[in-house]
């Protein structure tokens, strides 16, 4: 799978702001959606040293991709890879941190998804560029993103039930930039936004789909536990989970 070669990535974070700006340019926040056979999960662990570790670029990024077929859900492929930071901590530019080693892993797929789903923001981000978009606009392919905290914007608390979700708005001019969704009974909600190619509602739609019981969604969790299974040096122990596994917080 490979991506388009948009922009440099030895870059200042000003420079990272104005790419942001370009690129969005090319986001499409409609469906353009193919037929979906598969899904993907993809995320990034950090193997940070050093003092201030979190904020320099002295460390690897550890990134994993494990494909589905949708909508069965049966995992059919995973694949990571390494890389050296070359981007420090920044609020509102993580991409640049994050989607080298991505961009690495995905090149390594033989089954290539039809959908991503990133566990970060998508358009919810100050700039309306997160991670998923970036990732998205850059392998031209439908994103979502999934994410565990909120980056901006306000919101009231959804139904207790699975599926119930609220817009999350713009504190500021009232935009949808994207949906507080709860993914089963009584967990905490997740913070969905559409990447690229994809609307928000079907984002939401979608992301229901390939949850099975656990507050984050079965393609991005099988991505944190992989990442984090290669970053402690132990062995990928296969899929997470299958559909029907109980609630968990």
């Amino acid at each position: 799978m490979k991506a388009l070669q948009l922009h440099r990535w030895d870059i200042t974070t000003a420079e990272a702001r104005k790419i942001q700006l370009r690129l969005r340019d090319r986001l499409e926040c409609t469906d353009r959606l193919p037929k979906i056979r598969r899904v993907a999960g993809a995320d990034v662990a950090l193997s940070l040293s050093g003092p201030r570790s979190w904020e320099t670029r002295k460390g690897l990024a550890i990134a994993g991709v494990v494909v589905y077929r949708f909508p069965e859900m049966e995992e059919i492929e995973r694949a990571s890879a390494t890389l050296p930071l070359t981007f420090p901590y920044v609020p509102g530019l993580l991409s640049f941190r994050e989607i080298p080693a991505l961009l690495t892993a995905f090149e390594r797929l033989r089954n290539v998804p039809d959908l991503i789903f990133c566990d970060g923001q998508g358009y919810a981000h100050p700039l309306r560029f997160g991670l998923a978009c970036h990732l998205g606009v850059l392998l031209e392919c439908p994103s979502v993103g999934v994410a565990k905290s909120i980056l901006i914007g306000k919101y009231r608390e959804p139904g207790r039930r699975a599926g119930s979700a609220v817009p999350l708005l713009d504190p500021d001019s009232g935009e949808t930039l994207g949906a507080i969704l709860r993914t089963a009974d009584g967990v905490r909600p997740v913070y969905v936004s559409h990447g690229h190619r994809i609307s928000l509602a079907r984002a939401v739609e979608l992301t229901m789909l390939v949850s099975d019981g656990y507050r984050i969604p079965l393609p991005t969790r099988a991505a944190d536990h992989f990442v984090g299974a290669i970053r402690r040096g132990l062995p990928s122990r296969g899929p997470v989970s299958k559909r029907g596994a109980r609630a968990s917080h």
